[in-house]
Parts: structure tokens; sequence; C-alpha cells
């Protein structure tokens, strides 16, 4: 019997990317901590604070490394998140209101409950400036650990998983829009508006091809990052106004699809390198664990999403705001809810905007890396046992009466 071969669905094929990307990810993690702690440490700061201009006038950037990483490497991570956001708005998840309601406010309640938790033991200063650190789920961890820790779960749980994540990540995004942009220069802003209008304008003409929206992409980062806005706010705006078709050929899942590899295992773990080097030695570790910051983002990423959206999916429920899936009940629910306080990647993004002070920012790394390994834990402690059950029940299952 010749094997059938599978279609995968869009969400199949993403599930697979981010649970390897999650992997690679890691690797990128653990190899800059390595840098960072080894004989050559300082070369790790040397090499990503080395300058790099490209372009001349006022049409110039110039940029260190770690700069070219933060501010246009990420604007792709960003565009392919705003792409997978739009897919999900027009016929995904996010199309059916009843079905998106549930995920989208756990995701409310585990942004909300971390911001106020880290401001709880953070309440002023320039400390206060990080309450957004936690607020953010890395789809690629949460997703990845999910996949090695609970093989047994159903589906409807890592889509519950997923539509929260990418809920979360649009919450995220505005958070960094509205609270960790400079002063606007109106003139620019209003040239990146202009070709924004231009690749609306681009569906009506039949510009189908990919290759058509390189050049207002990256006019429209050059105009955004020059106008104050976060320049990775470029690729989110681009993002969601790419047409999901034009002349009757799909355009935005053409883009998903060609860009999502290069996100999953090119972008992010350049960002990782870039940003994960911390010290851990004695000393960096004592200072770190002495610090509110430290243990703000701690408290916030473990406590605060965990209780946030398990609690949140729990009373939204009981509010006939929506229903869960029959499969994402008891320790399911808190163990995915864990899971959501994995908050490398942006959290880490995000804390390179609040932060100026060098010191703050490795107290907040530390309480990144502590709480998402907490996080990522505790998840896999409550879901292991649902992984046995089900495996169990199988078993029962086959052997003969």
């Amino acid at each position: 019997m010749k094997p059938v071969r599978r279609i995968l669905t869009p969400l199949e094929e993403f599930l697979r990317a981010e649970t390897s990307g999650g992997l690679v990810l890691l690797g990128a993690t653990v190899a800059a901590l390595a840098w960072a702690n080894s004989p050559w440490r300082h070369g790790y700061e040397s090499w990503w604070g080395r300058s790099l201009a490209v372009g001349s006038g006022s049409l110039a950037v110039d940029l260190t490394l770690h700069g070219w990483v933060d501010d246009g490497l990420m604007a792709v991570f960003f565009f392919v998140v705003a792409l997978e956001i739009k897919r999900e708005l027009v016929a995904g998840e996010l199309a059916d209101r009843r079905r998106a309601a549930l995920p989208v406010v756990a995701a409310l309640g585990g942004m909300a409950l971390p911001a106020v938790i880290f401001l709880a033991v953070n309440p002023g200063g320039g400390a206060a400036r990080g309450w957004a650190v936690p607020v953010a789920t890395d789809i690629a961890f949460a997703v990845g650990v999910l996949a090695l820790v609970g093989r047994g779960v159903p589906a409807g749980v890592r889509l519950f998983l997923l539509t929260l994540a990418i809920a979360d990540d649009l919450g995220a995004i505005v958070v960094i829009a509205a609270f960790y942009s400079g002063g606007v220069a109106w003139w620019w802003l209003g040239a990146a508006a202009a070709i924004g209008g231009v690749v609306v304008a681009m569906k009506h003409i039949g510009a189908s091809r990919p290759a058509y929206y390189l050049l207002p992409a990256a006019a429209m980062w050059l105009t955004v990052f020059h106008s104050g806005v976060h320049a990775t706010m470029a690729g989110v705006a681009l993002g969601l106004l790419t047409p999901v078709t034009a002349a009757g050929r799909p355009v935005l899942e053409r883009l998903e699809r060609g860009l999502h590899p290069v996100s999953t295992f090119v972008v992010l773990p350049a960002f990782a390198l870039a940003n994960a080097g911390i010290p851990l030695g004695s000393d960096s570790l004592s200072g770190a664990y002495t610090s509110r910051i430290t243990w703000g983002v701690v408290a916030a990423l473990v406590v605060g999403k965990t209780v946030g959206v398990a609690g949140t999916t729990l009373l939204a429920e009981r509010l006939g705001w929506g229903r869960r899936p029959g499969s994402l009940c008891g320790r399911v629910l808190w163990g995915t809810a864990a899971l959501a306080g994995i908050g490398f990647t942006v959290s880490l993004f995000i804390a390179g905007l609040a932060f100026d002070d060098a010191a703050a920012l490795a107290d907040a790394k530390v309480g990144i890396l502590t709480g998402s390994l907490l996080a990522a834990s505790l998840g896999a402690v409550l879901l292991a046992p649902v992984r046995r059950d089900r495996r169990s029940a199988r078993a029962g299952a086959s052997e003969p009466e």
C-alpha cells in the first residue's frame, strides 16, 4: 500500500516551523551566553558594537551591528508576525469572533496581570519603564516546549496557545508603538503613510509578485526609522497593509511562506546572538538576583502570566464570553497558561527599548531568562501527567480483551 501524502495546512506548517525554530533559537541563546562568558567575551561586546553606515546625507542610517539587528532584521520578524495576524483575522481563528473571543481575552489578562505585578515590585523611578517587558509570549519557544513535553496534548490545546500568542503579539505591537517610540517627525511619518497608500493601491493594479513589494518595504522602513517611531513598526504596518490577493493570485500567503523560514531560522537566532549574551558570573548574578527589576520580571512571567491567562479564561467562560475546547481543562489549562510565560524574544526586545542603563538592562535580561526557564519548567510539570494519561489510555485500548 502506497503511503498517503499529507497536505499540510498553514497552521500545521506554522507549528512545525515554530517547533524546530525554537530549537534553533535555543541553540543561538546558548551560543550567545557561552560567548559572553568565555575568555573572548570582550570580542562579543566589540563585535556587536561595530558601526555600519548605509546611505548618505539626510537618508543615511548609521547603526551598530546590534542596532541593525534590532531595528533592521527585527522589522522582518514583525512583518511576518503582522502577516500572520492578518491571515488569522481574514480567514483564521481570529475571523470567527466566538472562537477567537476566549484566547483573545485570555491574552489580555495575560498581559495586564504581569504588568501590574511588575509595577507592584517596581512602583517608581526608571525601573517602572520596564512594566511591558513581561507582557509578551514567545511563540517559538512556547509552541516548541508544548511540542516536546505535551506530545499527547490534543490539537485544540495547541490551537488555543497559538491563537493566544498571536493576540499577545498584536498587543505587544500596540504597546511598543504607543509607549516606546520617541518624538515624532511628522514629515517623515507622512511620507511613510504615503508609501502605505501605494502598497494598498498595488492590489488594484494587479501587483501579485512578492518582489514588487521589496522597494516599498525598504522605503517605508527608511521613512519610519527617521520619523522617530520605532523602525520595526514599518514591518507591522506593511504586513497589515499587504493585500491577501492581487489579480486573483495569493500575495500574503506567498510572502508569509517565503519569509517565515527567514524570520524563524535567521532573524530570531541573530537577535538571540546579539541580545542574549549576558554575564553569568557570580558577581553579575548576585547583583541581578538582588534587583527588584529581576524579580519583578520573574514574578510577572511565572505568576502573572499563568494566573492571568488561566484565571481570565475561567472568568470569561463563566461570563459566557466563550467556551473552552473540551481538551482544555484542569491541568492542561494551567500548564498551557504557564507556557505563555515564556517571554523571550519580544521581552528582550522591549527591555532594550525600556532601559538605557546597562545594569538595569542586564537585570531585566537575567529576569527574562530565569522567568522563561521557570515558566517552561512549570508548564512541563503540569502537562507531563496529561501526556502519561493519554499514553496509558492508548496502550489500554490496544490490549486484546
